[in-house]
C-alpha cells in the first residue's frame, strides 16, 4: 500500500517539477537572490503561511499545533556562478546555475511545506521552515543563526536533504562526522619588482609563493596526528604579465578542510606562522586573510540520523537509507549541528547507470525530477513521525 504522505506528494508532483523548472531558470548568487524569494515567499503565502525575513536574505515561517518540541526543516536557495551547459529547454540563460541542485531543495521544502499546512491538525508541535540564502559561499548558515533561527520558538532538531549523483530514492548518511569543516584563505605576497634579469635588485614573491605552497603541505604531513584528517589546498596562484618582468606581488588563494575544530583552529595558525617566515626567510612580507571563520565540521546526530532514516525506509522501503563514507567537502548546515542535534542526508537523484553520468558543480550536471516528490516526502513525514515520537519527551 502506497504511503500517504508519499502519495500526497506523487500527486502535486506536476506542480512541483513546475516550481523547479522555475527556479533552475533564474539561478541566483549568495544572498542577493530577489526573484527566487519573491518565488518562494509568494508560494508560502498561498499556502497559508506568514514568512518573515531572518538574516539578511533567508526566509522562515512556522507551522503546527504548538505545544510540543521544534524540528528545523532547511533548504537552501542559492545557485553557482557557472554557465550551464546541459542543453535543458528550461536551462539557465544568465550565467549561473542550479549545479548544486538547490532548486531541487527549495521546490522539496515548498511540497513539505503545503503538505504541513495542509495536513496542519496532525502535528504534535512545530515545524519551523528554514530557506536559507548563501550556503556555496558558506556563509548562509551562520547569518541565519546569529539573527536567531534557532530561536523563537526554539528548535530542538534539524534536518538537511542534499541532492548526491547516486541512484534514485536513495538516501545516504555518514553517523557521527559527515563533513569536512571550511576555511578559504588569500594569501598576499608583498615583494619588490624589477626587471626579470637582474633579480638580485628585486624582491621575488614568485620564489617566495613557491616555497609557501610546499612548506603548507608539511602541515598535513609533518604536523598533524595521521589519525586526523586535514586537507590544505591551494587552488590558485596569481601573479606576473611578462615574461622578463619581475612582479611585485603574488596572490595564493586555497581551502583547509578538518573533522576536528581544533585541528581547524591549529591549521589556522600555522598557516600564519608558515607563511610569515618563509616570506622573512626571502626578504617578502605577507597578508594571510581568512573569510571569517569559517564553518565547523557537519557532525550528524547518530540517534536522530538512524530515527529519521527509518522513517524513510518505512515510506520509500527498507534500505533506502545507508551509510555513507565522510567526505572532505564541506555543508554549512553544520553551523547548525554544533548547536542541535542535526540530521544531513543524501539524495539520490539519479546515477551514471541511470542515465545521468555527471555529478555536482559540473555545468553539464542534471537530476532525475522523480526525486523532488520523494524529498518533499521525506522532509513531510520526517516532521509528522518526530514530532508524534517525541511529543510527551
Amino acid at each position: 500500500m502506497e504511503h500517504k504522505t508519499y502519495a500526497r506528494m506523487l500527486e502535486l508532483k506536476d506542480e512541483l517539477v513546475g516550481y523547479r523548472r522555475y527556479l533552475h531558470q533564474c539561478p541566483e548568487l549568495g544572498f542577493d537572490l530577489p526573484q527566487t524569494r519573491a518565488f518562494v515567499l509568494e508560494k508560502l503565502k498561498e499556502f497559508g503561511y506568514e514568512p518573515q525575513t531572518v538574516g539578511r536574505a533567508g526566509i522562515t515561517c512556522t507551522v503546527g499545533r504548538g505545544g510540543g518540541k521544534t524540528l528545523l526543516l532547511r533548504g537552501d536557495m542559492d545557485a553557482l556562478p557557472m554557465a550551464e551547459e546541459t542543453g535543458l529547454p528550461f536551462a539557465s540563460q544568465n550565467g549561473c546555475m542550479h549545479a548544486c541542485g538547490h532548486d531541487f531543495h527549495t521546490t522539496s521544502l515548498l511540497g513539505a511545506a503545503k503538505v504541513l499546512k495542509e495536513w496542519e491538525d496532525e502535528l504534535e508541535g512545530t515545524v519551523k521552515l528554514l530557506f536559507q540564502p548563501a550556503e556555496e559561499t558558506m556563509d548562509g548558515a551562520a547569518d541565519v543563526y546569529n539573527a536567531g533561527i534557532l530561536e523563537k520558538p526554539h528548535v530542538d532538531a534539524a534536518l538537511a536533504l542534499h541532492v548526491v549523483h547516486a541512484p534514485l530514492g536513495t538516501a545516504g548518511y555518514t553517523p557521527g562526522h559527515a563533513c569536512g569543516s571550511s576555511d578559504v584563505f588569500t594569501v598576499t605576497i608583498h615583494g619588490k619588482g624589477g626587471h626579470g634579469a637582474a633579480p638580485h635588485e628585486n624582491i621575488d614573491p614568485i620564489n617566495a609563493a613557491a616555497h609557501i605552497i610546499l612548506a603548507l603541505q608539511e602541515i598535513n604531513s609533518r604536523e598533524i596526528n595521521p589519525n586526523q584528517m586535514i586537507v590544505l589546498t591551494v587552488c590558485s596562484l596569481h601573479a606576473g604579465s611578462a615574461a622578463n618582468v619581475m612582479p611585485g606581488e603574488a596572490v595564493l588563494k586555497g581551502t583547509i578542510r578538518t573533522m576536528d575544530l581544533q585541528v581547524k583552529e591549529f591549521a589556522r595558525q600555522r598557516m600564519r606562522e608558515i607563511c610569515e617566515g618563509v616570506c622573512s626567510t626571502f626578504r617578502a612580507t605577507c597578508d594571510i586573510d581568512f573569510i571569517g571563520g569559517g564553518i565547523p565540521p557537519m557532525v550528524n546526530d547518530n540517534a536522530l540520523a538512524e530515527e529519521i532514516g527509518g522513517y524513510i525506509d518505512d515510506m520509500l522501503g527498507a534500505g533506502t537509507t545507508y551509510h555513507i563514507e565522510r567526505m572532505t567537502g564541506s555543508e554549512d548546515f553544520s553551523v547548525f549541528s554544533q548547536k542541535v542535534p542535526s540530521a544531513l542526508f543524501w539524495f539520490g537523484t539519479g546515477s551514471t547507470e541511470q542515465g545521468y553520468a555527471y555529478g555536482v558543480h559540473d555545468p553539464r550536471v542534471t537530476f532525475n525530477e522523480d526525486a523532488i516528490p520523494m524529498m518533499a516526502a521525506v522532509y513531510a513525514e520526517s516532521a509528522f513521525r518526530w514530532l508524534r515520537e517525541h511529543h510527551c519527551i
